[in-house]
């Protein structure tokens, strides 16, 4: 049953990496745009590389501080139950509040490392994938002790930088699929006539991942 659940739960965060590669949002019409403007493929690769690295900087940045969380034995439901809570809050608060953030705006195209980190930050994709990862660090047959903390949090770093690291080859796979597949066939006008908007599926995302591992929280063994 362990084996299933998290087989599962790697699948959830390559499913994740997939929706955020092909929505736009997350960067590869600028990628398009980087090789249209002569860059050729060489400027398409270099800028989907340059998401990928902010990307991964922000998934990183976000599950470490669980990483350190989840070694807190004692404290591991609480940690998932406010974890759950703040996911589902961020989603609702999309929901409730589309403006983007302006200062998004101010980003120079040309830095797209910064701008893949603030994207991905702001629209909390990081935060989708805390309560898959708190599924995959369940330390309920761990000794309540330092050398048990000490050993977890190693063991949950490494966790942290993994998942962040899987998830962002599947986002780098899927954006670069429709990216090529926009110059080399399909054209710029594909972007303009396929523009879809996903901010309700993102938010409403949040708050069934979120809640999700709520209930998986509340009711763990």
């Amino acid at each position: 049953m362990a084996d299933w659940t998290t087989g599962a739960l790697w699948l959830a965060i390559l499913a994740s990496g997939l929706y955020h590669g092909v929505n736009p949002g997350m960067g590869w019409p600028l990628a398009v745009s980087a090789a249209l403007m002569g860059g050729g493929r060489r400027g398409l690769v270099s800028a989907l590389g340059s998401l990928a690295v902010g990307h991964f900087i922000s998934m990183a940045a976000i599950l470490l501080p669980f990483a350190a969380m989840i070694s807190l034995v004692a404290w591991q439901r609480d940690v998932r139950i406010g974890a759950g809570v703040l996911v589902v809050g961020a989603g609702i608060f999309m929901l409730v509040n589309r403006r983007h953030p302006k200062f998004l705006v101010r980003i120079k195209p040309t830095q797209l490392v910064l701008w893949s980190f603030a994207v991905a930050t702001v629209h909390g994709a990081g935060l989708m994938l805390v309560p898959i990862y708190l599924g995959l660090c369940g330390v309920n047959e761990a000794d309540i002790g330092h050398r048990a903390a000490a050993m977890l949090i190693g063991m949950n770093v490494q966790t942290a930088f993994l998942v962040a690291a899987v998830h962002t080859a599947a986002m780098l796979a899927a954006g670069a699929a429709v990216a090529f597949a926009v110059y080399k066939w399909l054209g710029p006008k594909f972007i303009s006539a396929s523009w879809f908007n996903l901010e309700v599926t993102w938010a409403l995302s949040l708050v069934l991942v979120g809640g999700i591992g709520l209930v998986g929280a509340i009711f763990a063994p």
